[in-house]
């Protein structure tokens, strides 16, 4: 019995080698099809995309946009010109976790047992849940974007608009590597959410995303020069409302290549091991 148990996730991943790249395509497929049904059965999974952007949005711009706005030489206007970028890049971490949680809450319900006995590629699991909390993603940002122009937010650039969505987008995936990675050596979902937490509360207020950086002491505005999440809204400003790019586009191009590169093996190898 000992024997058969200790060879089998060896087995495993030889079976997983030999599905071709279409079978795997249809896999990802199929699992992205069974977790957009589960959303469509548990709608309240979607609350904090629908509900976050626009408490996020009239949080910060009525409660701190007048004095900050003051700070970048306007008022509020000129504050919701400045958040609402800053705002996208929030949240493409933000909701990064929830495929964490996710990933925790299937492993302890079963469910991994059920793909375990089913002759799928196990990249395939992976890559599902990452298209859909991409998706999910995308529409908190839609919502985002209804709510800023409620409050006053011009739209002068739409191409540079799309340009940040697909930023943000491949920032997300790669982050969405380090929650998997969570997902399948912690406990619980409680535990991968509170570990979140830990990591998302000082790169997000450590950042240039609510207000500008040049008022920080000089050791926080030196973590905040690589904090990925500020070369992120600093390009995200760029692009919709101008002003430079290259230099942030490129950084935070390279933090998601090099996140990705990273923890994307590892996760793919703890999800082997462990199923």
């Amino acid at each position: 019995m000992s024997a058969v148990t200790a060879t089998a996730p060896t087995a495993d991943v030889k079976g997983d080698a030999r599905i071709p790249l279409r079978g795997h395509l249809r896999h990802t497929g199929a699992l992205i099809r069974r977790n957009l049904l589960w959303i469509r059965q548990d709608p309240e999974s979607m609350f904090d995309a629908l509900l976050m952007p626009v408490v996020f949005t009239l949080l910060f711009v009525y409660v701190f946009g007048g004095s900050i706005g003051l700070a970048l030489g306007g008022g509020q206007d000129r504050y919701v010109q400045y958040v609402i970028p800053g705002m996208i890049a929030m949240m493409s971490m933000t909701l990064s976790q929830g495929v964490g949680t996710g990933f925790s809450q299937d492993f302890n319900s079963g469910v991994m047992d059920r793909f375990r006995s089913l002759p799928i590629g196990r990249g395939s699991v992976l890559f599902a849940k990452i298209a859909v909390e991409l998706a999910r993603m995308l529409f908190a940002t839609a919502v985002l974007m209804v709510v800023a122009v409620l409050v006053g937010f011009h739209i002068t650039h739409w191409g540079g608009l799309l340009a940040t969505v697909a930023l943000s987008a491949a920032f997300a995936s790669s982050i969405m590597w380090v929650f998997l990675t969570l997902g399948v050596v912690l406990k619980n979902a409680q535990s991968v959410q509170a570990m979140g937490f830990l990591v998302l509360f000082p790169l997000q207020f450590g950042s240039s995303i609510f207000a500008p950086t040049k008022s920080m002491p000089g050791w926080l505005q030196s973590f905040t020069d690589y904090n990925p999440l500020s070369t992120l809204a600093d390009s995200a400003r760029g692009l919709m409302v101008g002003g430079p790019i290259a230099h942030d586009l490129w950084v935070t191009l390279a933090w998601s290549a090099g996140i990705t590169a990273v923890m994307a093996p590892v996760a793919i190898h703890k999800f082997r091991t462990k199923s």
